[in-house]
C-alpha cells in the first residue's frame, strides 16, 4: 500500500521520532508540510493518509479516489469530513490519550513556576542582588504554597483526571467541572461559576465546541479572584483572547499561562502577546519526546488493526 504522511514536521521537528516503524505498511511518503493548494497533489493515489492538522475536505476525497484510511497524529480531527468520508466508506482513527502525562506536568510546570518565581529569583541573581544583600537569604519577591489552596478544573477527561490527582497530592483543594458528571469522583463537582469562583488556579482541559468556543470571556473572567491564575492548555478558541488580555492589564486576574492559542501559528497581532503576566508557550505541552514516540506507536497500532480488520480508536 502506498502511505502519504502530510505534516511529519508537526510530530518530528528535529529528527528525534523516526518514521521507520510506518515502513511495514508499504511505501511511504513522507512530507515535511503541506499548504492547502498541495493536498491533493501530497495524497496522489495514497490507500492510507495519515495527518495532524491538513484539512481532508470533501473535495480532497473526491480526487483522491485511493483513499481507504485517514489516521490521525491527534486526538481532534476537526479537520476532517467525517461524514463525507463515512459515506465514502473512509475508515478514519485518532489517536487519543497519548499526551496525558505531559499535558499535565507542563500544567503543573505552570502552577510552580507562579507561586515559586523560579524565574524571578534566577534573574535577581545573576542582576547581582544576593551579592549586594546582607542576609543569607533575599526573598523580596513573595512566593506561596500551592497546598490549601484551589485548584479549579474544567474538563474531566484523561488530562483533567491526572491534573486532578497530582493537584490532590500537594494538597490542593481540587474542584472539578465538566458537562459529564463523572462517576464516584473523589472531588468536589461544581457549576462553572462556582469552580471560576473558588479557584485560585483555574485551569482548562475541555474539548473544544459550540459551548467551549470563548467561554473565557469578560463575563466568566468576572467571576474570578484577582489574585487567581488562569491556565489553558486546552484549545485556543476557548479564550476570548481580547477579553482575557483587557483583565490582564487592568490586574482584574493575576496572570495567565497559555500553551494555546486561537490562531496557530500566533498571529503578531494577537492582543496577548504583550499583555501583562502572560506567559505564552507554542503549543508544547503535548510534545515531550516520550509523548510524540508513543503517538507514533498508536498511529502504527490503528493503521494495523484496521489492516486485520478490527479498527481502533475509530471515529463514527
Amino acid at each position: 500500500m502506498k502511505v502519504a504522511v502530510l505534516d511529519w514536521y508537526t510530530v518530528n521537528i528535529n529528527g528525534d521520532v523516526s518514521s521507520e516503524p510506518l515502513e511495514k505498511f508499504g511505501e511511504v511518503k513522507i512530507i515535511p508540510m503541506t499548504s492547502p493548494d498541495k493536498v491533493v497533489e501530497n495524497i496522489g493515489d495514497a490507500e492510507i493518509v495519515l495527518c495532524n492538522k491538513v484539512l481532508i475536505t470533501r473535495e480532497v476525497m473526491d480526487r483522491c479516489p485511493n483513499i481507504k484510511y485517514i489516521g490521525l497524529f491527534a486526538t481532534g480531527y476537526n479537520n476532517i469530513d467525517i461524514e463525507y468520508a463515512g459515506k465514502k466508506n473512509i475508515t478514519v482513527c485518532n489517536a487519543g490519550e497519548y499526551s496525558t502525562n505531559a499535558v499535565a506536568q507542563q500544567t503543573f510546570a505552570y502552577i510552580l513556576d507562579y507561586f515559586n518565581k523560579i524565574r524571578d529569583y534566577d534573574r535577581a541573581v545573576k542582576n547581582g542582588e544576593w551579592e549586594r544583600f546582607p542576609s543569607f537569604s533575599y526573598f523580596p519577591i513573595p512566593t506561596g504554597e500551592i497546598c490549601g489552596r484551589t485548584l479549579s478544573i474544567v474538563g474531566y477527561g484523561s488530562i483533567g483526571k491526572r491534573v486532578a490527582e497530582i493537584g490532590s497530592t500537594f494538597g490542593m483543594n481540587v474542584v472539578i467541572n465538566t458537562r459529564t458528571a463523572p462517576v464516584n469522583c473523589p472531588y468536589e463537582v461544581t457549576d462553572l461559576k462556582t469552580a471560576v469562583s473558588k479557584a485560585d488556579v483555574l485551569t482548562f482541559h475541555c474539548p473544544l465546541t459550540e459551548k467551549t468556543k470563548g467561554i473565557v470571556n469578560a463575563e466568566l473572567i468576572s467571576y474570578m479572584k484577582k489574585s487567581a491564575v488562569l491556565i489553558n492548555t486546552s484549545r485556543g478558541g476557548t479564550v476570548n483572547e481580547s477579553d482575557l488580555a483587557d483583565a490582564l492589564n487592568n490586574g482584574r486576574i493575576a496572570g495567565a499561562y497559555l500553551d494555546v492559542l486561537e490562531k496557530e501559528p500566533m498571529s503578531p497581532d494577537t492582543p496577548l502577546k504583550n499583555a501583562v503576566n502572560c506567559i505564552i508557550t507554542p503549543h508544547t505541552a503535548w510534545a515531550s519526546y516520550e509523548t510524540r514516540s508513543r503517538l507514533v506507536g498508536i498511529v502504527c497500532s490503528n493503521i494495523q488493526n484496521w489492516l486485520d480488520g478490527k479498527p481502533s480508536n475509530r471515529i463514527i
